[in-house]
């Protein structure tokens, strides 16, 4: 006997792909769709059964059954052409021999076939409703995760759990899950199963429920004879590696799924390869029941060779950017070989920025026989934020900060912000001008002016800057392995604190130019969160002040972290931080350029700043060198954590940091992980604490300390 199959494409809630059979077939393949076989709707009025006399509806029905678990797509079905004998006997009941007992898969409860006396004890049907468990045997070693969940999506016995049944509506059921479960294995390439559905009367192990018993003997398992992709010579040259992208082969089973994942991964390598218009029909298979074989053949149409040609940006009402400012983005040129991924990450590039709603990338011929161009349709998203932040933390106070933002004010890509922060201990109002994707992707434009004024423990400060930077930035969707930054800064500040043994505060006027550069490299596996890798970054500031006259100084940071996972929910995270300013006295340089520690970025347990040298009011006076440690354990606990934590610190007036004199403070943290990352709430308090210290320190914040 012969026949033939389609391999159909991947739907959800279906049948899984059959790749049946034809009783005294032609022996030819077809292409053509054949009908979807449609699942019986459990409120149709159903035929009288054979000594029943009463037809029982299932639309109030329901089974109490310990099933597989969890639902998941699977494929669409497609009904075989002609009479399936072998499936037609394993509904009938056929008289398969049981085999042995195999191992329960997981929620599936089984019994041991071999008890003949079990086999031929019928149940006799009273007419009342009954609870009942479904039992299967014989596939264990044949069901997978995805045969599991397929069959618990598609059974019938599985659909209306919870409530009790009487034997009419348990046959009906039944008989369909016999069907279910033998398509199933048709589609691991087990064509000569047979199934003997049977209802059993409870016994001790069952909890009084009926037990409804499918045993199944999949026969042996289908084989591939050949293997034909048809049409791949077409691509001339590649055609030998884009074989190698269908990874079936003779003596293979007639694994569907499998057959199937083959088809997308040719069609993938062929749309990675410079081939825009290729196509991979369905496969097609002809069984040969007597030999336990199969034929597969699958059609391709590479269509023609293409290199990348020109992006075109369709007109629309309002100009978003122009095609010039999309090639920036792209991260291919004209020329370059044609590859489906270099286009979905241009697609994934402009919803970046936050300016469309919605973009579609089309390939069109560019007609000149060698180039494809990209078409990009947007939609334009609305331009203008408004954003508020609130914020709290032990030393730093209250914070509250709203901005307004308009992110295409200059086009392409040139944001406006206006800023205003009001807190119990600063205050700022500032205009910053941001240019994304400047001359080139992840590249960032900057420039601000901004009126600050502080008065905190450690110094009061009145400061007006002008900035201006350009720098590679990470994000959420790209982040980035190396990031750097240049940039230039101007300022005017007149800051007070205590000089020298005084006891009252000295105001000086300090003006300071800038060149601060810095470059991170990060190999941790994300941003707000990482579960494991390590940071490491530098940041380098020579600067020149002018207070009393002139004097240059430079300062120097670095700051390395690490992330461990020791359990399957808890990540051991470390962090270290040196700093050191070189060239100059301590007391020349403007207050509010010194190192200073403590705080929810630093040694928590202590207020902002407060750690370090102090003058005779107790109140901080900052340094020239600093040294930071951090360790602390991230235990996951569904959508919460909780993270215990040790953190050290010392501030010197020494250009070397010093490990002597150190503050140590411990707490524990709560994490409550959003959509948008983690919300950290931390709780420490002082180890080793200084006059004046407080006992316990709270701080706020989005996003884990390090």
């Amino acid at each position: 006997m012969s026949g033939s199959a389609v391999v159909c494409a991947q739907q959800p809630a279906q049948l899984p792909p059959d790749v049946g059979t034809t009783a005294g077939g032609s022996g030819v393949a077809t292409s053509d769709p054949v009908p979807v076989a449609q699942e019986p709707v459990p409120e149709t009025a159903m035929d009288p059964m054979p000594d029943i006399g009463i037809a029982w509806p299932d639309a109030d029905g329901g089974v109490d059954t310990n099933l597989f678990a969890s639902p998941a797509p699977v494929l669409e079905d497609a009904q075989s052409v002609g009479a399936e004998a072998s499936g037609a006997e394993a509904v009938a009941g056929g008289n398969a021999a049981p085999g042995p007992t195999p191992p329960a898969p997981d929620g599936v409860i089984l019994v041991d076939p071999s008890q003949s006396e079990e086999r031929v004890t019928e149940y006799a049907d009273d007419g009342s409703a009954r609870r009942y468990e479904v039992i299967i045997n014989g596939v264990d070693d044949i069901a997978d995760d995805q045969f599991r969940t397929r069959f618990a999506d598609l059974s019938v016995l599985n659909e209306f759990r919870g409530k009790a049944a009487n034997l009419a509506q348990i046959n009906r059921r039944m008989k369909q899950d016999a069907e279910v479960l033998d398509r199933l294995l048709r589609a691991k390439g087990y064509y000569d199963a047979r199934i003997r559905p049977a209802v059993m009367p409870p016994d001790d192990g069952s909890k009084g429920r009926l037990r409804v018993t499918f045993d199944a003997v999949p026969g042996g398992l289908y084989t591939l004879s050949h293997v034909n992709v048809n049409g791949l010579d077409a691509a001339g040259i590649r055609a030998p590696v884009l074989r190698t992208a269908f990874p079936v082969n003779v003596g293979d089973p007639i694994d569907a799924d499998r057959i199937l994942d083959a088809q997308r991964e040719l069609a993938l390598a062929l749309s990675e390869t410079g081939f825009p218009f290729s196509k991979v029909d369905e496969p097609v298979v002809q069984i040969d029941h007597e030999t336990q074989k199969g034929d597969l053949d699958i059609v391709v149409s590479p269509g023609a060779f293409r290199t990348f040609g020109a992006i075109i940006v369709e007109p629309g009402p309002k100009r978003i950017f122009s095609a010039r400012h999309a090639q920036d983005i792209a991260r291919f040129n004209t020329g370059d070989s044609y590859a489906a991924s270099s286009v979905e990450d241009l697609r994934a590039a402009i919803v970046a920025t936050g300016l469309v709603s919605s973009v579609t990338l089309t390939p069109r011929d560019a007609g000149d026989n060698e180039h494809v161009d990209i078409v990009i349709n947007m939609t334009r998203a609305p331009m203008r934020t408004i954003a508020g932040e609130i914020g709290y933390g032990t030393g730093e106070g209250y914070r509250a900060e709203v901005s307004w933002q308009h992110r295409n004010f200059f086009p392409p890509e040139g944001a406006i912000t206006l800023r205003g922060l009001i807190g119990t201990k600063e205050q700022l109002a500032g205009v910053a001008y941001r240019r994304n994707n400047f001359k080139a992707r992840d590249r960032v434009l900057t420039a601000a002016f901004t009126a600050r004024h502080q008065r905190l423990d450690a110094y009061s400060a009145r400061t007006i800057s002008l900035t201006a930077g350009l720098e590679r930035q990470t994000n959420i969707l790209f982040q980035k392995k190396w990031t750097w930054s240049v940039g230039t800064e101007l300022l005017g500040s007149k800051e007070r604190n205590v000089v020298g043994r005084q006891t009252s505060r000295t105001e000086r006027t300090y003006f300071i130019a800038a060149l601060p550069t810095g470059l991170t490299y990060d190999g941790s596996n994300d941003l707000l969160d990482p579960t494991e890798g390590f940071r490491l970054g530098g940041k380098l500031s020579p600067e020149l002040s002018l207070q009393g006259g002139a004097f240059g100084y430079v300062r120097a940071q670095v700051d390395a972290s690490g992330y461990m996972p020791v359990a399957d929910k808890v990540v051991v995270a470390g962090r270290v931080r040196l700093g050191t300013i070189l060239g100059s006295d301590a007391e020349r340089i403007a207050p509010s350029r010194r190192f200073y520690a403590g705080g929810g970025a630093s040694v928590r347990g202590y207020a902002y700043q407060s750690i370090g040298p102090r003058d005779a009011n107790n109140d901080p006076r900052g340094g020239k060198s600093l040294a930071e440690f951090s360790l602390e354990a991230r235990v996951r606990l569904g959508v919460f954590g909780l993270v215990p934590f040790i953190d050290a610190g010392n501030i010197s007036t020494d250009p070397l940091p010093s490990l002597s004199d150190m503050r140590y403070g411990a707490g524990i943290g709560l994490r409550y992980y959003s959509n948008f990352g983690p919300i950290r709430i931390d709780v420490g308090t002082p180890l080793n604490r200084q006059k004046g210290d407080g006992r316990i320190a709270v701080y706020v914040s989005l996003g884990q300390a390090f």
